[in-house]
C-alpha cells in the first residue's frame, strides 16, 4: 500500500497537505477522512497506523494537516475549531470532486469532535467513529487557560502547547465556546463509534459517557484498556483501525462491489490491462489478495510478487506439516520460523555434474525451530520439512494444461 500526495485548497484559500490511502488493490469500496487530534498532523505514526488499518477493509482514507499545522499553509491561530470543521468540508469536496464523497469520518480528540459536526452537515457520511474525544470544544482552552487573560489585553500571545510554542489570539479562544457538541450529536441521528482509554489523563473517560449519552442509537462505545491518549503504542493505534473497519461494515452496502467468481475453480487471478500495470486480483472462494510486481520490474509493488507467492506457498506448507508432525510426537516444539529465498543458479555453484551445464529454479529453505528439542529431534523436523506436499509437487514432474474458454 502507498500513500498519494494531495493539496487541497479550504474555504480561505489555503493549502491543505493530504494523503490518500488505497487499498493494496487499489480499489476501494468506500472513502473515509481521518482527523487528527489538537496540534498534531497526519504524519504521526498512530495516524497512518488507523489510516492503514482501514485500507485492509476495503478503505480509502484521506488523512491531512489542518490550517496552520503539519505542512497545511496558515497560521496555528486560523485554527481555531470552527476552521477545523470547514477544513474537513474542503477535503470533502475535494473527494467528491476527483474521487468519491466521504462516507466515513473518524476523528481523534479534538478532531473527533470536529467530524462528529462535520458529519452533521454531510448527506453522503454514512458513519462517525471518535477516538478520546472531548464531550465539549471548550475543553481544549485548559491547554491555554491561564493566558486568557493576558490574550484579552494584549491580542496575539504565544502559548505553549504539549511543549511546543504556537500564537493565538482572541477569536481562537472564543471559537471553543461556540459548539454545543453535545446537542449537535444528539441531532446527529447517525451510526457513532465512541473508543475512549478508562484512564485517559488528556481527556478523561467521562467525556466518553457524555457524548455517549448524547447520542442515539445506533451507538457503540469500545474501551481502549490501557491505551494512551495519543496512542503511542502501535499495538493500539492498530487495533483502533481494525474496531473500525470491522464495525462500521454492518451501515455500509457493499453490494456494487462483487468479488471475483472462481466459477466453480479453486481460484482466480484477474489483470485489467486497461486499469491496471501488472497488479492482479486474486480470489479464492474465501479469501482475497492481490499480486504485483516490484518497482525495479516495472510494477507497482502494491502486493507480494507471483513468485513471493510460490515462496509463501512453500513455507506455509512446510510450517503446518511440521506442527502436525511434532503434535503427533508430543514434542515441544513451540513455533516454527521458514525462511525461504528463490533464485537462479548455475548447475556448478550447485555442485552438479551435468554433461551439459544450466541453469536452475533454486529455493533455499531455512528453519528455526523454538521448544524444548535434542538434536536428533531438530533432524528429523529437518527430514519432514522436505515432505511436505507443496514441497514434493515442487519436485515432482508437473503437468499444466492450458484452456481458453468464453
Amino acid at each position: 500500500m502507498q500513500s498519494t500526495k494531495l493539496n487541497i485548497q479550504n474555504a480561505k484559500g489555503y493549502q491543505l497537505q493530504a494523503y490518500l490511502e488505497l487499498p493494496a488493490n487499489q480499489k476501494p469500496n468506500n472513502y473515509a477522512i481521518f482527523a487528527h487530534c489538537f496540534t498534531c498532523n497526519s504524519t504521526l505514526k498512530p495516524v497512518k497506523n488507523i489510516s492503514r488499518a482501514l485500507t485492509s477493509h476495503g478503505f480509502a482514507v484521506v488523512r491531512f494537516d489542518f490550517t496552520g499545522l503539519g505542512k497545511s499553509e496558515g497560521e496555528f491561530a486560523d485554527s481555531y475549531f470552527s476552521a477545523n470543521v470547514e477544513d474537513l468540508l474542503a477535503v470533502s469536496d475535494y473527494l467528491k470532486e476527483h474521487y468519491e464523497a466521504p462516507s466515513l469520518l473518524v476523528g481523534h480528540s479534538l478532531g473527533g469532535a470536529a467530524v462528529i459536526v462535520a458529519a452533521s452537515k454531510l448527506d453522503s457520511v454514512k458513519a462517525i467513529a471518535t477516538i478520546g474525544a472531548p464531550a465539549t470544544t471548550a475543553h481544549v482552552k485548559q491547554h491555554f487557560s491561564h493566558h486568557v487573560q493576558e490574550i484579552a489585553q494584549k491580542g496575539d500571545v504565544e502559548v505553549n502547547i504539549g511543549g511546543r510554542p504556537f500564537k493565538i489570539n482572541q477569536e481562537f479562544v472564543d471559537d471553543f465556546d461556540k459548539t454545543d457538541l453535545p446537542e449537535v450529536t444528539k441531532q446527529l441521528r447517525k451510526p457513532i463509534l465512541i473508543m475512549h482509554a478508562p484512564f485517559d489523563k488528556v481527556v478523561g473517560i467521562d467525556n466518553a459517557h457524555k457524548l455517549y449519552k448524547s447520542a442515539h442509537h445506533p451507538k457503540s462505545f469500545i474501551s481502549l484498556n490501557d491505551a494512551d491518549h495519543l496512542l503511542l503504542n502501535e499495538k493500539d493505534s492498530s487495533y483502533v483501525g481494525n474496531m473500525i473497519g470491522a464495525w462500521v461494515q454492518g451501515y455500509f452496502d457493499t453490494s456494487n462491489h462483487d468479488i471475483l467468481d472462481t466459477e466453480g475453480e479453486q481460484l482466480v487471478g484477474h489483470l485489467n490491462l486497461l486499469e491496471d500495470n501488472f497488479t492482479t486480483s486474486i480470489q479464492t472462494k474465501k479469501h482475497s489478495f492481490v499480486a504485483d510486481e516490484p518497482e525495479s520490474f516495472g510494477g507497482d509493488d502494491f502486493g507480494p510478487s507471483p513468485y513471493d507467492y510460490l515462496s509463501a506457498a512453500l513455507a506455509s506448507c512446510t510450517a503446518m506439516t511440521l506442527k502436525l508432525y511434532a503434535e503427533r510426537k508430543k514434542w515441544d516444539l513451540q513455533e516454527v520460523f521458514v525462511y525461504i529465498t528463490y533464485s537462479k543458479k548455475h548447475s556448478e555453484d550447485l555442485m552438479r555434474d551435468l554433461d551439459k551445464p544450466t541453469r536452475f529454479d533454486h529455493l533455499l529453505k531455512k528453519l528455526k525451530l523454538v521448544g524444548n528439542l535434542d538434536e536428533s529431534q531438530k533432524n528429523k523436523l529437518k527430514e519432514i520439512a522436505s515432505k511436505c506436499p507443496v514441497h514434493k509437487t515442487l519436485l515432482s514432474d508437473i503437468v499444466i494444461e492450458t484452456e481458453i474458454i468464453s
